[in-house]
């Protein structure tokens, strides 16, 4: 098997017509498949496998993924805005369907041509799922620090340890799953699997309870002696840490995008709402506190919506899966104003209900929930900050 990463081309170039032709198609999707189920999906913590079938029909399974293994071949700056859209059907779901893209971008990336091809058409089509296994019970913020090992055993690995929060866990078809080859090289001792689903030793916990994001599956993924082939590592030994780091650029952003587009749906309620309501004889809408809570919303999603698609423009704009720490801190700096404004425009939007905002019909408390773990997922809003300040000191 060639073991030469396939090199990664530009993203697809395309028109301002055809861009808008894209995006409302991806807003017909969330408002007819997405939309009128997400409060059901919510309440039973309903899986939409058949839903995200017919998503990957539409191109959201590779959205920047390169077009000869079915993927788009968008660029970031179109895949912010999919997400957005996405997200005001259902914040659940789009961010799922974000973690998925993440895994599909590894292996477009990192893998070689072999890799690629067994695994990529199934990805791009959502006729499989991909699962991100970096984060361990052991280790949350402190990635360089996962114990889960793998060692080499012939033409084999054999991997042991517990991952911990795996959206998708039990549903994928296929977990990148960061594990040490090296005890003593920190960082540069970690390496990426490709783990198939069927993998003997490779099982799950029990779904977890969560406070949001109930639509998509949350558990422990468990290996026990897995053994996988060696052709089966990503991007080469000691490269996994890298790998891992390159692909939470892209992630972050799309979770920031999530949370724009579940903030602006909760803020167009909120608008509508303060119109209808009256108190004291008078709609909500001709209240100062009102309005001027409304213009704080609309102007935060706004700032926030302009530093995600900087940050989107300069992922574009860098050498694919090459390292680049301004870019990084941009995609932090996006990450962590987007996701703390979105929650807060969210919660806001309860707050101007008033009690119906805390009644699930109304689907604000929903969306409350579901923004509310951005702030901590694809590296909490803390370690973004870290992020920034370590590149602003380093200068």
């Amino acid at each position: 098997m060639d073991a030469t990463p396939v090199p990664v081309l530009a993203p697809v170039a395309i028109s301002e017509d055809e861009r808008a032709a894209i995006i409302e198609a991806v807003r017909d999707f969330a408002q007819s498949e997405l939309a009128p189920h997400a409060l059901e999906w919510d309440a039973t913590s309903h899986f939409p496998r058949e839903t995200l079938h017919l998503g990957g029909e539409l191109g959201l399974g590779g959205i920047y993924v390169r077009e000869d293994v079915g993927g788009s071949g968008l660029s970031r700056s179109d895949t912010v805005l999919i997400f957005e859209e996405l997200a005001k059907g259902d914040p659940a779901i789009a961010a799922y369907i974000s973690i998925h893209n993440m895994v599909a971008w590894m292996i477009d990336t990192y893998a070689t041509d072999t890799q690629r091809h067994e695994w990529l058409p199934l990805l791009t089509s959502m006729q499989g799922f991909g699962s991100y296994c970096l984060t361990e019970p052991g280790a949350g913020s402190d990635a360089a620090a996962i114990a889960t090992s793998a060692i080499r055993s012939g033409d084999e690995y054999v991997l042991t340890g517990v991952k911990q929060f795996i959206s998708g866990g039990g549903e994928a078809s296929v977990y990148i799953v960061m594990a040490r080859t090296d005890a003593d090289a920190g960082a540069r001792g970690i390496t990426a699997f490709l783990v198939p689903a069927d993998t003997p030793g490779l099982s799950f916990g029990q779904l977890e309870h969560k406070m949001g994001w109930n639509a998509q599956p949350t558990r422990q993924v468990i290996l026990d002696e897995v053994r996988v082939p060696a052709a089966n590592v990503l991007g080469g030994e000691g490269q996994g840490f890298k790998i891992a780091m390159s692909a939470l650029d892209s992630g972050r952003i799309n979770i920031a995008a999530c949370s724009l587009g579940g903030a602006q749906w909760a803020l167009d309620r909120a608008v509508a709402y303060v119109h209808e309501r009256f108190t004291f004889g008078e709609p909500l809408a001709e209240k100062q506190a009102v309005v001027f809570a409304l213009a704080d919303m609309a102007t935060e999603l706004r700032a926030a919506r302009a530093l995600v698609r900087d940050a989107a423009a300069a992922l574009d704009a860098k050498a694919p899966g090459a390292p680049d720490d301004d870019v990084t801190a941009q995609c932090a700096m996006a990450k962590r104003f987007a996701t703390d404004a979105g929650f807060t425009v969210a919660n806001q939007a309860l707050q101007l209900h008033g009690g119906y905002g805390y009644l699930h019909e109304y689907g604000i408390e929903k969306v409350v929930r579901d923004l509310r773990v951005h702030q901590i997922l694809e590296g909490t809003n803390e370690i973004m900050r870290v992020i920034i300040g370590r590149q602003l000191l380093a200068h």
